[in-house]
């Protein structure tokens, strides 16, 4: 199961996921992906993860185009400060590094053709050609890699991914930033549907966090849904719309970096000391840590303005499930930040199932240097599904 073309055979045996929530990296030693260290540290709210998602022509919250990572010069700091706390605290020599990227930052399809070159140097321009009228954004323009799932009935069933060039390359410059190298980039649910043992028995995979759910279906190897849902757009349109017309109505002071989720989620802010910004994020950092060992027992009352979104979203998949495998899906594997248990509780309040949740994560994963992950005060097993499939291969 190696979802997408690898350059220089393998990946890196550093990993490192960025998402709304914070920043979580691993190392393994070997492409078994026995994790031998791990380390997670959170992002405040309001620090802007940038994604593809653009609910109205006027007001487009979270584009890629209108914020880098961070939102803002202070958040931006946070971020590449997260990813170096991180990195630093699993990396030993190598400073190559698998990145991870938010679902909502690209797009994942499910393409067909009668026949494909098998030089990818070939074959890669009929992808792209293809994803012309598919994209919202240039696909001219845009990274693009793709990987043949199957071939059946004269058919081939590829993977496709894309992404704005410039919004990757924003990613990547947050990890130089921090001292590291980007080896290789994949979006989240791919990097964890990687790591799944390969069988013929379906799976249905659903990753979901603060700001996005993602569900997935694989059956050996070959991928047969991958769909994102974007939450709470909607209310982040809202927010920036309000906070648009309230700023129409009066004079600021100064300039300020004003991205559209700092808009729906904070005041303003105004440019400070540079020591000062040093030392703000150093505490927002030592804040969030403690507020974060808690996160886990009330992540799905965190997500009660979604909850609906995220019960939906896997009410459709396990509906897909069905129609198309001919039976229920016997389990749901949780990744992501919300965690299997948050998600079982969040599934049973919707009356959706009865459904067997289970961590994609299991503990034959981690190594001697990892097993406080999923115990008090540890990594949450849904933190790291994502590194640990990134690291199998």
């Amino acid at each position: 199961m190696e979802f997408l073309p690898r350059s220089m055979g393998t990946r890196p045996r550093l990993a490192c996921e960025v998402r709304a929530e914070g920043v979580v990296a691993a190392r393994a030693e070997d492409a078994f992906a026995v994790l031998s260290a791990v380390s997670r540290v959170p992002l405040a709210e309001g620090v802007v993860v940038p994604r593809l998602r653009a609910v109205d022509a006027e007001v487009e919250v979270d584009n890629a185009a209108s914020s880098g990572v961070g939102g803002s010069a202070e958040g931006r700091a946070a971020v590449v400060a997260a990813v170096r706390k991180a990195l630093d605290a699993v990396c030993l020599r190598t400073r190559e590094v698998t990145l991870i990227v938010p679902d909502a930052a690209v797009r994942v399809l499910l393409l067909e053709f009668d026949e494909l070159p098998a030089k990818p140097a070939e074959a890669l321009p009929i992808v792209r050609f293809r994803l012309k009228k598919l994209l919202p954004f240039d696909a001219d323009d845009a990274a693009v890699s793709y990987q043949v799932m199957s071939s059946a009935k004269g058919l081939l069933h590829v993977l496709a991914v894309a992404m704005p060039r410039e919004l990757l390359a924003d990613y990547e410059s947050v990890v130089r930033e921090a001292g590291f190298e980007p080896g290789a980039v994949l979006p989240s649910t791919l990097a964890a549907l990687a790591g799944l043992p390969e069988g013929d028995a379906p799976l249905l995979v659903v990753n979901a966090g603060r700001e996005g759910v993602t569900t997935a279906i694989v059956k050996a190897g070959v991928l047969l849904l991958h769909r994102t849902v974007d939450l709470g757009a909607d209310m982040r349109a809202d927010a920036a719309a309000a906070q648009l017309a309230g700023n129409a109505m009066q004079e600021l002071p100064v300039n300020r970096e004003r991205s559209t989720e700092e808009w729906s989620r904070q005041e303003p802010v105004s440019f400070i000391d540079q020591n000062d910004v040093a030392a703000a994020i150093e505490t927002v950092m030592i804040e969030d840590e403690i507020v974060q060992e808690i996160a886990q027992e009330i992540a799905a009352e965190c997500l009660t303005d979604t909850a609906d979104e995220v019960a939906q979203a896997v009410s459709v998949a396990a509906a897909y499930f069905e129609d198309t495998l001919q039976t229920p899906p016997p389990a749901i594997h949780a990744a992501g930040t919300l965690g299997a248990e948050a998600l079982a509780a969040l599934l049973d309040a919707a009356h959706i199932g009865p459904l067997a949740v289970q961590e994609v994560l299991r503990p034959e994963m981690l190594g001697a240097g990892a097993t406080s992950a999923g115990t008090p005060g540890g990594v949450p097993l849904g933190w790291l599904a994502g590194v640990r499939g990134a690291l199998a291969n």
